[in-house]
């Protein structure tokens, strides 16, 4: 690491000439005109602009490069990445360099084209006044005073500049046109002398001889040290996340440089296989909502982590299953390219399992982050996951996962032992019990505070009261399946309407017991309590009513406590149902606080 301290002037002309450039991951710049015009006024006054830091390339940079906004897009190879700094040389070189109006916002984000000048009055006096001396402009370099279009300063031609004493700060850098601007200058007015002297003085010879402290990396860094100091001294932007940096990464990669000398585009390859598993199962995302919804790139790249570090454990090169950030950063590319096909097909039959538990939506899905490590699983047995003993141990594992809510936090080691203990169950090997199977616990009490569908327990008795055959009811010619929850609509409805409720009462009617799965239809004649409804869902439906009692029966509800309107008794018999159905799909009692309740 070396110390420099290079002229402002140097480097926007590397910049302007491409041997400065950015990797490929940073964000795209753009500052708001406020912002420029304050950062002008700052190298104006000579005063510290914060220190930039570069990455000497050697010749063969580790990322795809690009050049910063409005440089020559034809530039060649860099010497140098600008690891931070870009928005502010960014706007500098915009503005003072480039020959072209800055595309910058206004404070409400509207795009706007502008021309930056310096008022030569106000510049030459007290240095508070500095920011006000920095004016934009216009495209057109007229400044309106109104919405009438009227014009209170127009910058359109040189004599219309000298006129009003507005020096044109793109071409600060150009010594041709600055001096044909002096002179137009003060043969304007011979009073201008003094003006500009002190102009010259004050502002000209602070710009031209700005300095830009900078720290330059040698090229030997590594990839991960790179993007581990970006990301430590990016104070401009969002943290990049490591889709993008692989994505800047891979592009770099010669060695997979193709036939018409193109780099691998990993976003590309992303979006390919997104959209693939998306039209097949929509549960992994919807396109029209974004590329990262439902399934995200760092879930697919953590699938890939788990399946490499496995072959390397197998293979004796590693000594633990680990998909961190580190593992994914490290991840190469030839490997990326051979062992995603399989991670893709691995997710794509996570989907058709997800569809066989009746979860089909986004929104429905309890957990992603568990979907990782079942893919993972997938791509190492193969076929084994589809044999009834292998179905069986999947389904309860992943119960497990869900109803005991044990993919809510700190689930990189969980996700690692999930895989290797996962596979050993299927395989039979003996003694072996996943972690999550084990550890996963209902506690009794906790029907009572499923509320939301921000749990993913809420989220799992949904999906296993439709699994376990619950009948709609106005579509009562057969139970809900997966390609009726999107063609009926199918939501989670309350039984006890809220408002109907009091008292003590009124906690519980938002609990998962006082609610099921049923058609938007159904909701609509859910109007006043239950057995005022039932009546008319009943004679809508042209079923007798011991007939319509067998459907309602079908969620799980003793349809003589709604007749009834016996909300406790409603309440403690279905919670009992509940529990059981909680148990099958674990594989194991629940518990009550004290013990487990096998029964209770």
């Amino acid at each position: 690491m070396s110390l420099d301290s290079p002229t402002l002037k140097d480097l926007l002309k590397k910049i302007a000439s491409g041997a400065l450039q950015l990797p490929d991951f940073q964000r795209e710049w753009k500052w708001e005109d406020e912002r420029i015009k304050a950062l002008i006024a700052t190298v104006t006054l000579d005063y510290p602009l914060g220190v930039a830091m570069t990455l000497q390339t050697g010749g063969a940079p580790q990322f795809r490069t690009r050049p910063l906004s409005g440089a020559n897009e034809d530039s060649g190879m860099p010497d140098l990445l600008l690891l931070d700094g870009q928005q502010r040389l960014t706007s500098l070189f915009q503005a003072l360099y480039r020959d072209q109006p800055v595309e910058t916002v206004d404070d409400r984000n509207k795009p706007l084209k502008r021309w930056y000048y310096i008022d030569i009055a106000k510049a030459i006096g007290a240095p508070s006044e500095r920011d006000e001396a920095i004016v934009s402009v216009p495209e057109d370099r007229i400044l309106k005073a109104d919405g009438l279009g009227r014009g209170v300063l127009d910058l359109s031609t040189t004599e219309k500049e000298c006129r009003a004493g507005y020096f044109p700060l793109n071409v600060v850098f150009d010594t041709k046109r600055v001096n044909a601007w002096h002179r137009a200058y003060v043969q304007l007015d011979g009073s201008n002398w003094d003006h500009w002297s002190q102009f010259e003085d004050l502002v000209l010879n602070h710009v031209q001889a700005f300095n830009v402290p900078m720290i330059n990396l040698p090229a030997t860094t590594t990839m991960g040290a790179v993007c581990a100091v970006f990301e430590r001294v990016n104070t401009g932007g969002v943290p990049l996340n490591v889709f993008e940096l692989l994505t800047a990464t891979y592009a770099g990669d010669q060695a997979h440089v193709d036939e018409f000398n193109d780099y691998y585009q990993l976003p590309a390859e992303w979006l390919r296989i997104k959209t693939d598993l998306a039209s097949r199962h929509p549960v992994l995302g919807n396109l029209e909502a974004g590329l990262d919804d439902g399934l995200s790139s760092s879930d697919f790249l953590q699938a890939v982590a788990l399946l490499r570090t496995w072959e390397r454990k197998q293979a004796g090169l590693g000594s633990s299953l680990s998909c961190k950030r580190r593992d994914l950063l490290e991840l190469p590319l030839a490997d990326f390219r051979r062992l995603a096909p399989r991670i893709a097909e691995a997710f794509a039959w996570v989907g058709s399992f997800l569809q066989g538990q009746c979860i089909v939506r986004g929104g429905d899905l309890p957990y992603r982050p568990q979907l990782v490590p079942l893919a993972a699983v997938r791509a190492i047995v193969g076929e084994s996951t589809d044999t009834a003993d292998g179905e069986e141990k999947i389904a309860q594992w992943y119960w497990n996962g869900v109803l005991g809510e044990m993919y809510g936090a700190s689930i990189e080691r969980r996700m690692t032992r999930d895989v290797e203990q996962l596979v050993g169950w299927i395989r039979r090997e003996p003694g072996v019990i996943p972690d999550t199977v084990r550890e996963a616990a209902f506690l009794n009490e906790r029907l009572d505070t499923l509320t939301t569908r921000n749990s993913a327990a809420y989220k799992g008795i949904y999906a296993l009261l439709i699994k376990q055959g619950a009948v709609d009811w106005c579509f009562t010619e057969a139970p809900l399946n997966a390609d009726k929850i999107v063609a009926q609509s199918v939501d989670v409805r309350q039984i006890f309407p809220k408002t109907w409720a009091t008292g003590q009462h009124s906690k519980k009617t938002n609990s998962i017991v006082n609610k099921t799965p049923l058609s938007f239809r159904a909701s609509r004649s859910m109007i006043g309590p239950p057995a005022s409804y039932l009546t008319a869902l009943q004679l809508e439906s042209g079923l007798r009513e011991e007939w319509f009692d067998d459907v309602i029966a079908t969620h799980l509800i003793d349809p003589a406590t709604l007749h009834k309107m016996d909300f406790d008794l409603f309440y403690e018999n279905r919670a009992k149902q509940l529990l059981d159905l909680v148990r099958q799909a674990m594989g194991k009692g629940t518990v009550f606080r004290g013990g487990w309740g096998g029964e209770n």
